[in-house]
């Protein structure tokens, strides 16, 4: 029996395991807790935000398919409205789960040996991608997560029968929060109903597939257990999807028929209006240049994983051993991300690559395996030239993964960063927050004041809730600030509505090229300029 089964009694080693493990992500917080306001918010943080900041003052919600999944302004109503708002305090929500990811080997290690079981911690804790995204305030992180938990829960349901239950409802309660955090889960059931088919053939063949129906009949039997069980399950997954999914008045859920209705079938019909509907009117794109994106951007930052994860698969696959369905799902789960995600993803982002590096951590922590048992059988060989070997490739594979991470999730914002994308401030913007905050100290009226048909949409604009103008999009990650600051904000479109004013806010936004025709009319006016974007979005703010 493997030291890496529970069952088998060896406590002693199985404590160091997870012990280690447990060390491994108390580095993995601090990795992600460091720092975590250092980077001005992106555009896609600041609409998360400043929804949430809406929510918290209105307490009123409603789920919207184009501002995301609910879990994150649910969850981040409550977070900011105990410890207050900031660029730290928003990303915490994510950085916590991110930071406790690497707890999530632990749910495998019936499948993984010793080694394994903690290089799998190690690589969920400083894998540039997920390092990055982890200091991020966006869905994907968090789905990637709950969607490892989910089949982590399953792996364990199927291994330890005295804990079915507990994992039952473990993984339908994570099921239900990465229904939650991001429409992309519809991804993730696609790519996983693929990696299952394909470990299925796989089994079958390399042999291992003599009697393959009465064991997946007996598997999908233990996953859903007895009636009580199964109904249990249901029922968690329900509850926490109706928390997440209902509207809100008051900041509260209002318990009524209409609430569920809401929750389920109208958070539905939403979803497909917006997602499907609206995808098939317009919303088409190439195939091939949001793959070759996808895959430019994986090379870049995460290639040690991939490295890592192609060697234990194409060992497990065909080495000597018999195959483990854990290592091959998971590997068949990466490739099918790598077509999944840019065929359902409306933009070709850095964050897709969440989706594809995650799932690839089980086969790349399989590679890990590989060289420590390696080095061991050499060390116990007195193999000197076997353990130098081992130690120069572990060596260059950390040394590798360190650089990746100094120059992504810790490096500057610049469009040399394979993460950083074009929708992330080049400026530091805190210098703008302490002007603006001490202009519009004391004052009354409108404080600032957004100039230009840039900013100013041609109808009274509500951006309250989405959908937005594209013009109040164009202000982003400004109203997150603003709002954090309570200012007061109103918009013209030219000169004229510029004079008609009886009196000028302290602060005024315009573009850029606005510059110098506002210079002759604001005397008393200093004024900065702010790069918004990594290219194509500069501001100039006057500020009295």
């Amino acid at each position: 029996m493997s030291a890496a089964d529970p069952s088998d009694g060896s406590g002693r080693w199985l404590d160091r395991v997870a012990l280690a493990v447990v060390a491994v992500t108390l580095l993995a917080l601090a990795a992600r807790l460091v720092g975590l306001g250092a980077r001005p918010f992106h555009w896609d943080e600041a609409r998360v935000g400043y929804w949430s900041l809406r929510f918290l003052d209105t307490g009123a919600f409603e789920y919207r398919p184009v501002a995301g999944g609910p879990f994150l302004y649910v969850v981040e109503r409550h977070v900011l409205g105990v410890v207050g708002a900031t660029d730290a305090t928003a990303r915490a929500v994510v950085a916590l789960i991110g930071g406790l990811s690497p707890l999530v080997a632990l749910l495998f290690r019936t499948r993984l040996d010793e080694a394994e079981t903690v290089a799998m911690a190690v690589l969920l804790a400083v894998s540039p991608t997920l390092l990055y995204y982890g200091r991020f305030l966006r869905g994907d992180l968090p789905l990637a997560v709950f969607g490892l938990v989910v089949v982590g829960c399953a792996v364990r349901v199927l291994d330890d029968a005295g804990s079915a239950r507990r994992y039952r409802y473990l993984g339908a309660a994570a099921l239900a929060f990465a229904a939650a955090t991001s429409a992309f889960v519809v991804g993730y059931l696609v790519c996983w109903l693929a990696a299952a088919a394909l470990t299925l053939d796989e089994r079958r063949l390399v042999g291992a597939g003599s009697g393959a129906r009465e064991r997946l009949e007996t598997a999908v039997g233990r996953l859903r257990g007895a009636t009580r069980s199964a109904l249990g399950a249901v029922g968690v997954f329900l509850v926490v999807h109706l928390y997440f999914y209902a509207p809100r008045t008051g900041g509260t859920v209002r318990p009524s028929l209409a609430t569920v209705e809401a929750a389920f079938v109208g958070a539905a019909r939403s979803f497909y209006g917006v997602r499907v509907a609206g995808r098939r009117q317009g919303g088409e794109h190439q195939l091939l240049p949001y793959l070759s994106d996808h895959v430019e951007t994986l090379l870049a930052a995460s290639a040690v994983v991939l490295a890592l994860a192609a060697v234990g698969f194409l060992v497990d696959r065909y080495g000597r051993g018999d195959t483990r369905p854990v290592v091959a799902f998971h590997a068949y789960w990466a490739g099918a991300s790598l077509l999944v995600f840019p065929v359902i993803t409306e933009e070709s982002a850095a964050w897709l690559s969440v989706h594809t590096v995650a799932p690839a951590v089980i086969p790349a922590a399989a590679a890990v395996g590989l060289l420590v048992r390696y080095a061991s059988r050499s060390f116990d060989r007195d193999d000197a030239v076997g353990v130098a070997v081992a130690a120069l490739i572990a060596l260059a594979v950390a040394g590798q993964l360190g650089v990746a991470v100094m120059g992504t999730a810790y490096g500057p914002a610049t469009p040399a960063n394979p993460l950083a994308h074009h929708a992330q401030p080049a400026d530091d913007l805190d210098p703008f927050v302490a002007d603006v905050s001490a202009a519009i100290d004391g004052s009354e009226g409108v404080d600032v004041l957004f100039y230009g048909p840039t900013f100013v949409p041609t109808y009274d604009d509500d951006p309250a809730r989405p959908p937005v103008s594209d013009e109040w999009g164009n202000r982003l990650p400004l109203p997150w600030y603003l709002e954090r600051m309570g200012a007061e904000t109103a918009g013209v479109r030219d000169a004229s509505g510029l004079a008609a004013l009886d009196s000028r806010p302290p602060v005024i936004v315009a573009d850029a090229s606005q510059r110098s025709a506002l210079d002759s009319r604001l005397s008393g006016y200093e004024s900065s300029t702010y790069r918004l974007s990594l290219w194509n979005r500069e501001v100039v703010v006057f500020v009295r």
